[in-house]
């Protein structure tokens, strides 16, 4: 089943790489098709090779779909961090569709960009309408189809708006639940390989992956993780809107 969940979302980056690539959103004259901006910087931008961009984007569509996805393991912990990083990326959204803001601000115009920002409302919007629901104790979940989708529609936003390396900043917490996976998943196989299972069993990194399992076992309330972890999404997002001003 991960196999096919993986090629589906490969399939889907690799399509709308392909998309963006011949048929571009922005004009060439503002920004390369195949380039993405870098934050801090004004008017730096990454300039990938044709079949690299393509690369690139399944990756991010690939990796923010998984990473959106370990999160959602606790009671409103996925929904509350989904509203808090679209509410930041439908106000990026905005910016870069003002030739005046961005003007003064030192960033690259994007026509158009103002849709992205309704949609980025939107999500904002079902996401706390859903977390009504899925608070502590839930009673509906996200489930796979939900987390998925939601991880998904992050990369497409980040991508169409040139800000695949501001969404690292805006999903710190998504970063790190899935940085704690890899990390976890790849020590403990090493140690297995070299030492043995008993050995890779008791030098574990976390004490349970992802991330959030981990403070759990350290005896936090779920409720505590839950809103911990939120304060920290919106932190994760304040210093991204920061990057408007550090140029």
């Amino acid at each position: 089943m991960a196999k096919w969940k993986l090629a589906g979302q490969c399939t889907f980056g690799l399509v709308l790489g392909l998309y963006l690539l011949f048929f571009p959103v922005v004009p060439a004259t503002i920004i390369p098709a195949t380039a993405t901006t870098v934050p801090f910087f004004k008017y730096l931008v990454v300039n990938f090779a044709p079949l690299l961009f393509v690369g690139f984007v399944v990756f991010v569509i690939t990796a923010w779909s998984n990473a959106v996805n370990l999160t959602d393991g606790l009671d409103g912990l996925a929904a509350g961090l989904t509203a808090i990083a679209a509410a930041a990326f439908a106000a990026f959204a905005y910016l870069f569709g003002r030739m005046d803001y961005t003007s003064y601000l030192y960033l690259i115009y994007l026509p158009g960009s103002g849709e992205l920002a309704v949609f980025c409302a939107a999500l904002m919007g079902a996401a706390l309408g859903f977390l009504w629901f899925n608070s502590h104790p839930a009673e509906v979940f996200m489930g796979d189809t939900g987390s998925l989708a939601i991880g998904g529609a992050f990369g497409t936003v980040a991508i169409l708006l040139k800000a695949e390396f501001l969404l690292v900043l805006i999903g710190g917490v998504f970063v790190a639940e899935a940085v704690s996976v890899m990390l976890q998943t790849s020590v403990y196989k090493w140690f297995k390989r070299t030492r043995g299972r008993e050995y890779a069993d008791a030098h574990k990194v976390f004490r349970m992956a992802p991330l959030h399992h981990h403070f759990e076992k350290h005896g936090w309330a779920e409720t505590t993780v839950v809103t911990r972890f939120w304060i920290l999404g919106i932190l994760c997002a304040l210093v991204a809107l920061a990057t408007l001003k550090v140029r």
